[in-house]
């Protein structure tokens, strides 16, 4: 399907031009992950309904929504810029009268990734490069003092993973690479054409 094909199924807006930019060095200009990409990675990496996934740098919502048809998982998404925002919750309104299940299992803050209180029950988080590596860094130190509140297995999935990320998350945190799902026919010409996904369980410890 085409990209304006999955915006019909899920009945939202989130094709087309992006506009809003953020002119501080630690947030970088958003752009939604690529159906295409997305279903790759859901062809090999499957969701629970009781897992709930927080997209950092969620924009319009694309993720939130695609997620929650495909597993009835809970979405958090969160997004510093306020007109996204403001988009995102219309595509909340369109989507959940076209699939009501979506109601109470998809939420939108609007605030500072670092600045968001992961709850316990958080146990997968959604990168795609949306801010600089201090910022990224900060985040999953606060992933981590979660962690040691409320011991449970997390994952980190990123897209087109930045060197900054991947070093850090490798050389000073207990996060594994467990997986890497690449997209076929476009990781030949780039290799950051990848999903990078990190995983911490007891056994990282």
């Amino acid at each position: 399907m085409e990209e304006h094909d999955y915006d019909r199924l899920l009945n939202i807006r989130t094709v087309g031009a992006q506009k809003g930019f953020d002119h501080s060095l630690h947030y970088h200009r958003y752009e939604p992950t690529p159906y295409y990409a997305l279903h790759a990675l859901f062809e090999t990496y499957k969701l629970n309904p009781s897992d709930r996934i927080v997209d950092f740098g969620s924009g319009k919502g694309r993720l939130n929504f695609y997620i929650h048809y495909l597993f009835k998982a809970s979405v958090i998404g969160v997004e510093m810029n306020e007109g996204f925002y403001r988009d995102a919750l219309g595509n909340y309104t369109n989507y959940t009268k076209k699939y009501r299940s979506g109601k109470n299992r998809i939420e939108f803050h609007c605030g500072l990734a670092e600045l968001y209180s992961i709850h316990p029950a958080d146990n997968r988080f959604y990168f795609f490069n949306p801010f600089s590596i201090q910022i990224f860094m900060k985040v999953v130190q606060n992933i981590l003092l979660s962690y040691e509140a409320m011991p449970r297995e997390l994952e980190l999935l990123l897209y087109y993973p930045s060197e900054d990320y991947t070093y850090f998350l490798e050389n000073n945190t207990p996060f594994a690479l467990k997986e890497e799902v690449v997209l076929k026919g476009v990781y030949e010409h780039s290799p950051y054409e990848r999903f990078s996904i990190y995983t911490l369980d007891s056994f990282c410890i």
